[in-house]
């Protein structure tokens, strides 16, 4: 369950502040509270049930262990969102987007691999090897693929949404993550489109304070999400490791039958009787023995 959202604080933030009223997108309309000296000023309680509804679904991402990719390319929002997506641990472009980079994801994918296999040949010795202009030319190549593609090295498959910072500046994003029916979650101003996007914030996307505050609010809700994910790891392996311990000791135990020694009692008692069939039998022999000699002298 994502933080609550107050508005007092979205108020100080100057989220409220939108568009001059000449610039606005009438599609904003529903979340536009007044105008003031020829300004848009946003409903900040819609914001704020926005805010949350956006935090409870990313957080619900974070916790499936699927990657959100922030993307803000504007002066003002690329080291907010860096430093916010990297607290979350998650892949951000903040300069140039790359075309193709989620519908030919593939080619990104070797221009990653190709930044990897540069810092193998920096590791195994071969990039000494090279000459000095060849050298030079592999160093402005990686600095170039890591300034474009560094923060997403350890995205290796698509994301499962996108959290973009002003939709009107990143339209190509936009469109590629609409192609791949990717959910996209945004901060929209009240000149930008908001049916181009599945999740909105009503806010001002301008404001490096009013950037700072949604896009934080955003990461403590994924941050959340997958502290939630660790702790159902967590439970579930305790689960198992209980049930397997109750397993062994629900096994039936089988007892060793010891094998019975005669004791010496039982032993005295054997001979006894066998020493008294031994007589018994001599003294039978005896008595027919003498009867026979009485016969015969008679």
């Amino acid at each position: 369950m994502a933080n609550k959202v107050e508005v007092k604080e979205l108020l100080d933030a100057g989220v409220h502040f939108g568009h001059l009223t000449r610039r606005w997108n009438p599609n904003m309309a529903p979340y536009i509270y007044m105008e003031r000296n020829g300004i848009h000023i946003i409903n900040l309680y819609k914001s704020a049930a926005k805010m949350q509804e956006a935090g409870e679904a990313l957080a619900k991402i974070a916790a499936s262990g699927r990657k959100i990719l922030f993307v803000a390319t504007k002066k003002q929002a690329k080291e907010i969102v860096a430093e916010q997506a990297e607290k979350a641990n998650m892949p951000y472009i903040t300069e140039r987007w790359p075309g193709g980079m989620l519908t030919n994801f593939v080619t990104i994918r070797k221009a990653v691999k190709k930044m990897a296999s540069i810092d193998r040949m920096k590791k195994d010795g071969t990039f000494n090897s090279l000459s000095k202009k060849e050298r030079l030319q592999v160093d402005r190549l990686r600095a170039k693929l890591e300034k474009n593609l560094g923060s997403i090295a350890d995205m290796s498959r698509l994301p499962a949404a996108l959290f973009v910072v002003d939709t009107t500046r990143e339209h190509i994003a936009i469109k590629e993550a609409q192609k791949l029916n990717i959910p996209i979650f945004a901060m929209v101003d009240t000149n930008s489109d908001p049916r181009e996007v599945d999740y909105l914030i009503p806010s001002n996307d301008d404001a490096s304070k009013s950037i700072s505050k949604v896009v934080s609010y955003v990461a403590d809700s994924i941050v959340e999400g997958l502290s939630e994910r660790k702790s159902n790891k967590d439970a579930k392996k305790k689960e198992e490791k209980a049930s397997k311990e109750g397993k062994e000791d629900k096994a039936p135990k089988v007892k060793k039958e010891k094998a019975e020694v005669p004791s010496k009692d039982a032993e005295d008692k054997k001979a006894m009787k066998e020493a008294k069939k031994d007589v018994k039998l001599e003294s039978k022999s005896e008595t027919l023995d003498k009867a026979k000699s009485s016969n015969e002298e008679e």
